[in-house]
């Protein structure tokens, strides 16, 4: 068990990285605002069958991104190593061999997305129209492009992060997102379509790309050593990536398969309703996974320096208890209000899409508050059975869903995903941290249940409010999200959160650096 040191000083949350989690919560909430504005407008000048059109072709090229085998994952893990060693030779080896390695899967990618724009009559079937067709070769020449670019850039990416540079990245990641609607939207108006979004999505990335480059090279001097490939290295590399690349496969099975399976047997509008119930939960994920990362350099350090499992149980406990806090009030939001949200921000023909955003987010609230486990996992080495788990998990996943489809369709679709999420991610993986990766689970869901106190009244409240006020107003609608976000965050000041959680928090707000 671990001790009254849970927040002593020796993991600090908010001093280096303070910057970083302030940057990811403010990109988050402008994403979420963007959404609020961008995506009806979006909506109702794409319609529904475009839109669904561009969902699904947008998931099946989102499979050639398993052809980076899990190696940006590794990059981190492989750098900290020669990085305690202090070996400056090994590194600037390890940058020239991940080029190499993801401008080789670049091309590779550029050529198997030629064979599939030749075959996309195969690859659809029966479910598109001829005009859909047509649209769809562009949008998935486009994306075949804009994906190929993001392989060799995964390597400054993952230099920039594992040097913790997280204000130049998260303000790359903020200007991206800003340009984004501002530059489609005209185009949306003009009648471009889908086609001039993947337009401006390929010009953005290549932008950033750029932008990557040229920081590491004028800021960071990075180095790159093409000489004296290792091929026993490569070898250590691609058996610690297999797993990490069957847990890839898992994901888009997972998050890409249901909109593939709609769209060849039910059509392009229940795509889309699933779309959007999508596009909800990516950002409900988000708001964990957006500070997550900014913790991986650490844990590799605290393996590779051998400080032992009390210290990753104190941080996963201590970052898990703010995920939660944040996406407790999504979720609990979502479920009394979310109904009426979706009927005013896309549309009463997307109702559905709030069974489905509930179905995926409710068991994935779990694995969220517990992501920093999957870089423990990694840096441990340790990774291997929660992939061999999750793949027979994911088949079971595409065989449950194929039949709830043709009853439910795109809430059959989510259903199916929901059950492979409870096994999974919720009853196989606290086992496999408990017994395998040494974890203190019983303390870290201690930890998490205290903080439940909090949740008793903000449940009544939103009850009463979802039961006896019409939120179907925007107006009425905006006051009841407002009063109920009150009384959540009071509730979780007063009855929920520790002192140092509020002196953390207090600190945050002031900008001001907490003392270790």
């Amino acid at each position: 068990m671990l001790g009254n040191d849970y927040f002593g000083g020796e993991i600090d949350l908010f001093s280096e990285k303070k910057t970083g989690i302030i940057l990811s919560y403010l990109i988050e909430a402008v994403k979420i605002l963007i959404s609020l504005v961008y995506t009806p407008l979006m909506l109702r000048l794409l319609g529904r069958s475009e839109f669904g059109l561009y969902q699904l072709v947008q998931s099946v090229v989102a499979y050639l991104g398993l052809l980076s085998f899990g190696f940006g994952s590794a990059y981190m893990r492989y750098y900290s190593r020669y990085k305690a060693q202090g070996d400056a030779e090994e590194i600037a080896r390890l940058n020239g061999m991940f080029l190499t390695i993801f401008c080789v899967i670049s091309v590779i990618c550029l050529c198997c997305g030629s064979v599939m724009i030749l075959n996309i009559e195969y690859i659809f079937g029966t479910g598109l129209k001829i005009h859909e067709i047509a649209t769809a070769r562009i949008l998935m020449a486009l994306m075949v492009f804009n994906l190929s670019i993001t392989f060799p850039d995964a390597v400054f990416n993952n230099f920039v992060i594992a040097h913790e540079k997280f204000i130049f990245q998260k303000i790359r990641i903020l200007l991206q997102t800003l340009f984004h609607p501002f530059i489609t939207l005209p185009l949306l108006i003009m009648g471009y379509g889908s086609i001039g979004m993947v337009v401006v999505t390929t010009g953005l990335t290549i932008a950033v790309f750029l932008a990557n480059i040229v920081f590491c090279f004028k800021k960071l001097n990075v180095r790159f050593q093409f000489n004296g490939f290792k091929w026993n290295t490569f070898k250590e590399l691609f058996i610690f990536t297999f797993f990490i690349f069957l847990n890839q496969i898992i994901d888009q099975i997972n998050w890409n398969v249901d909109k593939f399976l709609l769209g060849r047997l039910v059509g392009t509008t229940s795509v889309a309703v699933y779309g959007v119930g999508a596009m909800l939960n990516t950002l409900y994920k988000q708001l964990s996974t957006s500070i997550s990362h900014i913790f991986v350099p650490q844990i590799n350090r605290i393996v590779a320096e051998e400080q032992g499992d009390n210290k990753l149980t104190q941080l996963l406990t201590k970052v898990g208890r703010i995920q939660f806090l944040i996406l407790a009030l999504v979720l609990t939001g979502m479920c009394f209000f979310g109904k009426a949200f979706i009927r005013i921000w896309a549309g009463p023909d997307y109702t559905n899409a709030y069974f489905v955003v509930l179905l995926l987010i409710i068991p994935e609230t779990v694995p969220l508050i517990q992501n920093l486990g999957i870089e423990i996992q990694r840096a441990k080495n340790k990774h291997k059975m929660r992939s061999v788990v999750y793949f027979f998990m994911a088949i079971a996943n595409i065989l449950i869903s194929i039949p709830l489809i043709k009853y439910w369709g795109e809430v059959g679709a989510a259903l199916g995903t929901t059950f492979s999420l409870l096994i999974a991610n919720i009853m196989f993986m606290n086992w496999y941290y408990q017994k395998k990766i040494n974890l203190d689970m019983f303390y870290f869901w201690k930890r998490i249940c205290a903080l439940s106190k909090g949740l008793i009244v903000p449940l009544i409240v939103g009850t009463g409010i979802s039961n006896l006020f019409n939120t179907d107003t925007i107006f009425n609608f905006c006051f009841a999200v407002v009063v109920y976000t009150i009384v959540y965050v009071i509730s979780m000041w007063l009855f929920g959160m520790i002192d140092e959680e509020k002196k953390q928090t207090l600190t945050l707000f002031r900008l001001k650096g907490l003392q270790h």
